[in-house]
């Protein structure tokens, strides 16, 4: 049983979720500032790492801030203690806060946050706008003596391994037998040293995703009998879970642009919205991309999107969707704030509550003001 989390254990859990793998190339995902290896008691959730951010944090003594946008894009080339960056990295080295970032990999991962805002709006038979990766699987096979088959494949379940579909735990089994000769230095489970043993073993295997595979492994590893454990690992062609950049779906029924308009702005709790297209339009299908998605208008357009949900729209982008027929809604990057309640509920359910607490920032972190 675990006694205590350390801020590893944590990203452990959200790289399960959203590896770090799926983050675009031009981004700085994972660990910001701090350390792995410190115990964490208290985590806030936040969209930005703003000084403000911070100093909430030291309030509410916080260890680890889990934050989507990344405090560091560009390399550090100096910390000067009279900017508003200086400040921020002096605060959290003197304060022992760790910070963390899952931006890009957050955005595409399934359950991420352009499916947190579907979610929200309550949107329909939804795909990616474009698909960006696709999970490696792997078959593993592994030679278990008959008292240890069911203790193992346990194992190999509980560690995210034959899930096909819908369904969990699915593994093939067959009885033979096995031979080793156990040699000097070894202190066999089974068997004399050098002479040959006979063991009546069963062949399990089954299928699992890249991400899950060195967790099933060392599963394998801990619940098998053995010194050394038998076990092969071949790639499979068959087609794994996809991810994608922004989503695309339907309404359950079908609005006029501006009523679409209000219940974004209900539901997202969004004051003011930027709006291309004409607001009588009747409007159904719908595509999303939270945070700054304008160079995907052709795309939104293309797979049949009536409306596009974004934010930061630029001036002639805008014209180009306008005169393409794409209506756009430019609900803000701010929009993406649903991930600090939604990734606090995920890590609720992952973790021990009565070990660690997981807190959402109250900061505003929204620059823009409307009057």
């Amino acid at each position: 049983m675990k006694r205590e989390y350390k801020n590893n254990d944590v990203f452990h859990v959200i790289e399960e979720w959203a590896p770090k793998h799926l983050a675009y190339d031009w981004d700085n995902v994972g660990l910001q500032i701090g350390t792995y290896n410190k115990t964490v008691k208290k985590v806030m959730i936040a969209l930005d790492v703003l000084e403000s951010v911070v100093d909430e944090a030291i309030e509410k003594k916080v260890d680890l801030i889990i934050a989507h946008h990344p405090l560091l894009f560009n390399p550090v080339k100096r910390i000067n203690l009279d900017t508003p960056q200086g400040r921020i990295i002096h605060k959290l080295l003197t304060n022992h806060i760790t910070v963390y970032a899952a931006h890009t990999n957050l955005d595409v991962a399934n359950g991420g946050v352009n499916d947190m805002l579907f979610d929200l709006l309550g949107i329909v038979s939804r795909d990616n706008l474009t698909e960006v990766s696709r999970q490696k699987l792997y078959k593993i096979v592994v030679y278990v003596p008959a008292t240890h088959v069911d203790k193992v494949r346990s194992a190999m379940s509980e560690a995210g391994a034959g899930h096909i579909g819908n369904y969990s735990h699915c593994t093939f089994q067959t009885n033979g037998q096995g031979t080793f000769k156990p040699l000097e230095g070894t202190n066999p489970y089974i068997g004399t040293k050098n002479e040959l043993e006979f063991v009546d073993e069963l062949k399990v295997e089954t299928i699992v995703q890249e991400k899950r595979l060195t967790k099933v492994i060392n599963g394998i590893i801990d619940a098998h009998p053995y010194e050394e454990v038998a076990y092969d690992i071949f790639p499979l062609e068959n087609q794994g879970e996809t991810f994608g950049i922004g989503r695309i779906g339907t309404l359950s029924a079908t609005m006029k642009l501006r009523d679409l308009c209000e219940y974004v702005k209900s539901t997202l709790k969004v004051p003011n919205m930027r709006v291309i297209g004409d607001l009588d339009k009747n409007v159904r299908k719908i595509a999303i991309l939270g945070g700054s998605g304008e160079k995907y208008i052709h795309l939104a357009r293309q797979k049949g999107a009536d409306v596009y949900i974004t934010g930061d729209m630029s001036f002639h982008v805008a014209q180009d969707a306008w005169q393409m027929g794409l209506s756009v809604i430019d609900a803000g990057h701010y929009i993406e704030k649903v991930m600090k309640q939604a990734t606090k509920l995920f890590l609720e359910k992952e973790l021990d509550n009565n070990l660690i607490e997981i807190i959402t920032s109250e900061t505003n972190t929204e620059p823009f003001q409307f009057i």
